[in-house]
């Protein structure tokens, strides 16, 4: 067997037990858990943290308020620092929504440790004590919720006894580049994390953190959100300490929780992935070397096979190679069709794979030159000052 022909064989490996023994991560399919209406229903407060949301808020913040819950349920929404007056446009858009009562509050800049969104949640979480909660509904400020969206958390989580109920919101896709990244990033990650593994018992676990439900009294228990406080990657750092602490963690896919934060450029993409990519990889570069040693083998060789045989001869090369791209196509075919994209956008995914191999390692360049993550205009550099345990 040629070198090529062998390489072909592993990523062809590499795929099928992709295919078979990792949670059947490609299949869509894991809606909210089955679930009753509870007899009483337990008081929610919804924590907002947002920090220069104006864009995007006036097309959010009304659909919270307009939550149809029959218990009692109030919003806090806190300013982190916004200079573009998120905290007045959040002010004005209670004035005309009649619904939820509205707080906003700011919690002024966070002190060293913590991360500015988490500092921002804990403000939210600590006003909301005094409402003595049984759960807390942690949002971002871009997510838009269906009406019977917070009355459906809650009640999955009271039916299936989960701690933590998160729904991954379904991203916009728009644009060209939206529509060739997006769809990929909910794929690999619940690649990384497969859906079905999180409800059960064991270590995989996950959020998402544009929509969580989280039981209050499991909070106290994980010390959310201090014992995360430096977490670049916030939403699984929150579900590993929840799920260490004795918890039960369910993630799966939203159908009427959306994102309305655009990416119509490439470049905006491009910072969303590398900013938290080598945080992910807990700043190692021997990690970073085995993710675009595996990437490339699981990602680009099935197409370079299928080239490189076809050129040189080597049938068994190409052949092999081919049934790796085609199985990869049809894992990815499931996400497109969530997302209500043309299926002919599946043989690309080694293109797009290979955009998020060159975000992974600038990423890590970035990191070494002290630049670390950055969001909103904050930075954090290292991970010694603000280490990621997501």
């Amino acid at each position: 067997m040629t070198p090529v022909t062998v390489v072909s064989a592993l990523s062809l490996a590499a795929w099928l037990w992709l295919l078979f023994a990792r949670g059947f991560f490609w299949r869509t399919d894991v809606g909210l858990p089955a679930r009753e209406e509870p007899g009483v229903w337990p008081s929610v407060c919804v924590v907002v943290p947002a920090r220069d949301e104006a864009a995007v808020l006036g097309a959010s913040l009304p659909s919270l308020l307009a939550q149809d819950y029959p218990g009692r349920a109030e919003v806090f929404l806190i300013d982190d620092g916004s200079t573009d007056g998120t905290g007045e446009l959040a002010c004005e858009l209670a004035r005309r929504h009649e619904g939820l009562p509205l707080t906003v509050a700011s919690p002024g800049e966070p002190p060293a440790g913590w991360t500015g969104k988490l500092w921002a949640v804990r403000h939210g979480i600590t006003l909301a004590r005094a409402r003595e909660p049984e759960y807390l509904l942690l949002t971002d400020a871009d997510i838009a919720h269906a009406p019977d969206s917070l009355r459906a958390l809650v009640a999955a989580a009271g039916t299936g006894g989960f701690d933590v109920v998160s729904q991954m919101a379904r991203l916009r896709v728009a644009s060209g580049w939206e529509r060739l990244v997006v769809p990929a990033f909910v794929y690999f990650f619940a690649q990384l994390y497969p859906f079905r593994w999180i409800g059960r018992e064991g270590r995989t676990a996950a959020a998402a953190g544009g929509c969580v439900l989280l039981r209050t009294g499991a909070a106290e228990r994980a010390r959310i959100p201090d014992a995360i406080r430096h977490a670049v990657i916030d939403d699984v750092a929150l579900a590993r300490a929840v799920k260490g602490a004795g918890g039960r963690v369910w993630l799966g896919l939203a159908e009427r929780v959306d994102s309305v934060r655009p990416y119509p450029r490439l470049r905006d993409l491009w910072r969303m992935v590398s900013r938290s990519a080598y945080a992910q990889l807990r700043h190692h570069p021997l990690v970073l070397a085995g993710t675009v040693a595996g990437l490339a083998l699981v990602y680009l060789v099935p197409p370079l096979a299928v080239v490189a045989g076809a050129a040189r001869g080597e049938t068994a090369a190409a052949v092999l190679g081919a049934a790796a791209w085609l199985v990869m196509a049809g894992t990815y075919a499931p996400m497109l069709r969530h997302y209500r994209q043309p299926l002919w956008l599946a043989p690309l995914l080694p293109f797009t794979a290979f955009l998020y191999l060159l975000m992974t390692v600038d990423s890590a360049v970035q990191h070494y030159r002290g630049r670390g993550a950055a969001w909103k205009g904050r930075t954090y550099a290292r991970p010694d000052v603000v280490p990621d345990e997501g």
